[in-house]
């Protein structure tokens, strides 16, 4: 049985905080294969990411809807989708946050093996700074005229895990844009000058220029 979190009354850090790794999807544009468990550089792609966000946390867990086993070996707990049918990275979040026993969640989809070291450090930081409940990165990009543009990168968040609550009601709602969901919240942006520190690998292709 789940053990409720403590409430989210100290200030995010390390040792209070839980990674979670977003591992729950379809795998669509790489022709439907577990992308996590693609080889990079001769280790699966769900390896980088642990090994850049274990040490950023106080544990890890994984959402995993398929190959579990595969995904148990690396040492951490498995929790597939709470919602049916591969609903997206919202429901990968649910199941999270429904196992998590810390007062905060990170999280870090399975395809983004060059995440920042200091990503949970700085989404903490701006949490608390902003007396928010929710943190979200973003990235500085530059447009053909110089202009800077904030590219939102939702996937990659610190929030306080009372918000289960919110989350099941926005899902129960019919709710599925992870956007959405958030923009109702007490939440702030954290900006990150490294774009390619977030690039997703989506594709073969992509897998192969990177």
């Amino acid at each position: 049985m789940k053990t409720d979190p403590a409430p989210a009354t100290a200030a995010p850090v390390a040792q209070n905080i839980t990674g979670l790794i977003l591992a729950g999807g379809r795998g669509t544009r790489m022709g439907g294969v577990d992308k996590g468990l693609v080889l990079l550089d001769e280790q699966p792609m769900v390896a980088h990411v642990i090994a850049r966000l274990a040490p950023q946390v106080s544990s890890l867990i994984i959402n995993a809807n398929r190959n579990q086993s595969s995904y148990a070996a690396f040492g951490h707990p498995v929790w597939p989708d709470i919602q049916p049918d591969f609903a997206g990275p919202l429901a990968g979040l649910q199941a999270g946050l429904s196992h998590c026993t810390s007062p905060y969640l990170a999280t870090a989809p399975c395809d983004s093996p060059y995440l920042p070291h200091d990503l949970v450090q700085r989404l903490a930081q701006a949490l608390q700074n902003a007396h928010a409940d929710l943190a979200v990165a973003s990235t500085i990009d530059h447009d053909k005229h110089g202009d800077r543009t904030i590219q939102p990168q939702p996937a990659f968040m610190l929030l306080k895990t009372g918000l289960l609550t919110e989350l099941n009601d926005f899902l129960l709602g019919g709710g599925r844009k992870i956007e959405a969901w958030y923009s109702r919240l007490n939440y702030c942006v954290t900006p990150f000058t490294d774009a390619d520190a977030f690039r997703n690998i989506n594709t073969r292709e992509q897998l192969q220029q990177r």
